[in-house]
């Protein structure tokens, strides 16, 4: 039968099964139990925490950085529509200075040095003159972008759809993560299942190890049957020491999923090992899948983006508004200069300006359609993620299941396996017992029992795996949750 690639059972000293009061196996366990209970209260986890199943969603879902992160980004979008809608107000800008320098000037034009214009007010004289003033300006104006030709409403539109994308990311995030929770949980209460199995059968190897001990002392056995017992001893206490590492590695892989590390995390069975879940009947279709719906986002994103870009080049028409006041140093009646500051700050006059102004930078069309082309192959790029992703679905959906039906028939047949394992095992010990048989050969059907009660371990939860593959594959959790004993 094939295993778990999680957990391939290994070939090992069973832990064998109850036998009848007369058994010889029986009468020796009688004489040893308090030895064997010292050793099993050995190994029982101190302080151990116990967590189920919708406590761990709910703690993943609240603690893990991963998802944190994808909330904040999901805000920081949510706080960028509202910059981005402030472009539909006017711009008002006040201002107010104090200076103090000279005031030559001479007719003719001139250009700004990088944005930053000197002022050529000032008296034309025939001579420079270097004595300076104080000087002041205020002013306030409204520019107001009445008529942009869309370019604010789309990105806006932009913002809403990048808005949209980081909420369908954490959507899908949050469903993924749920799913590594819930097969982490499945795979660690596997792994706790197998412990318990491994102990058990040092337990037992214990109890074979005493007899074989004790009939070889007695002469009733040949001396290399006492080595193989203790060989097998071994044996069992290495596989516990493997199995207790395998089952501590997986939880604290869980609990780093939960967002929180714990040594001592235990979950609980609920029904998972009670019952084998029950075919979902018709599932939800894979294109609902926050996956897929994700993938989707991102091409509408994209799409917003490049009508963005698109009406980037447009015009805009605004209404602009003015006023200001100005003071010098220099009289505006005589142009006798008076240095001091009092003067300077005072205004001597007063304007106002009202107008319609019409901005377009023709050249930037260039710009814009080149930004408009990379745009549209990031559209096709997505599209062609999307078609990925569906691609992707539709064959997880199909396999998970031939899978689950696979799992099914696996666990309904290894409660006959074990049943045929146990028969050949008691048939061999009743053979052992009367001499008729080595215990090498009892050795071998100990290990085909181990084997199989291992088998109902791995088959029972990667049963529930497979209807947790469906239900990823679905993009609906509640097809495998409306199955779990709460």
């Amino acid at each position: 039968m094939k295993h778990s690639q999680y957990h391939p059972v290994p070939s090992q000293f069973p832990p064998g099964n109850a036998h009848s009061p007369e058994s010889f196996t029986h009468r020796l366990f009688k004489k040893t139990w308090p030895a064997l209970l010292m050793l099993a209260l050995a190994y029982i986890p101190v302080h151990a925490q116990q967590i189920r199943l919708h406590e761990a969603l709910e703690q993943g879902k609240g603690n893990f950085p991963f998802l944190k992160a994808k909330l904040a980004e999901i805000r920081s979008a949510e706080n960028r529509i509202k910059s981005v809608k402030t472009d539909y107000l006017p711009a008002f800008i006040v201002q107010d200075q104090y200076t103090y320098g000279t005031s030559n000037s001479v007719a003719g034009a001139f250009l700004p040095n990088e944005g930053s214009a000197l002022s050529p007010s000032g008296g034309i004289r025939p001579e420079n003159h270097y004595t300076g003033t104080f000087g002041s300006f205020t002013t306030a104006m409204v520019d107001w972008k009445v008529f942009n030709f869309g370019k604010v409403n789309a990105h806006v539109n932009a913002a809403r759809a990048d808005l949209a994308r980081s909420q369908a990311d954490y959507e899908n995030e949050l469903f993924q993560h749920q799913v590594k929770i819930i097969d982490a949980y499945l795979l660690l209460l596997i792994n706790q299942k197998l412990v318990d199995a491994q102990r058990q059968n040092l337990e037992r190897a214990t109890v074979f190890k005493r007899v074989t001990d004790a009939a070889v002392s007695s002469g009733m056995r040949p001396g290399v049957d006492s080595s193989l017992a203790a060989a097998e001893y071994a044996k069992a206490q290495l596989l516990l020491l493997e199995s207790q590492r395998a089952e501590k590695a997986q939880r604290l892989r869980f609990s780093e999923l939960t967002g929180e590390l714990r040594d001592s995390i235990q979950v609980d069975t609920m029904g998972f090992y009670s019952q084998l879940p029950a075919s979902p009947g018709e599932t939800a279709s894979f294109l609902k899948n926050p996956a897929l719906k994700f993938s989707q986002a991102q091409i509408d994103a994209s799409l917003a983006r490049s009508m963005a870009v698109k009406r980037s080049y447009l015009p805009s028409i605004s209404l602009v508004g003015a006023g200001w006041g100005r003071g010098s140093g220099v009289s505006n009646k005589d142009d006798s200069f008076r240095t001091d500051f009092g003067s300077g700050v005072k205004y001597q006059v007063y304007n106002y300006l009202f107008g319609v102004s019409t901005r377009w930078n023709l050249t930037g069309i260039f710009r814009a359609r080149n930004d408009y082309r990379a745009e549209q192959f990031q559209v096709e790029r997505f599209k062609s993620l999307y078609r990925t992703q569906q691609l992707q679905l539709d064959r997880q959906a199909r396999e998970s299941e031939m899978q689950f039906q696979l799992s099914l028939a696996q666990a309904r047949l290894t409660p006959v396996q074990l049943a045929a394992a146990q028969r050949a095992f008691n048939q061999a010990e009743a053979r052992y017992q009367s001499g008729m048989t080595d215990l090498f050969t009892l050795a071998q059907s100990v290990n085909a029992l181990n084997r199989a009660e291992v088998d109902k371990f791995v088959t029972n939860g990667n049963a529930w795996r497979s209807l947790l593959l469906k239900a990823a594959a679905a993009g609906d959790l509640s097809m495998f949750l409306n199955q779990v004993t709460q």
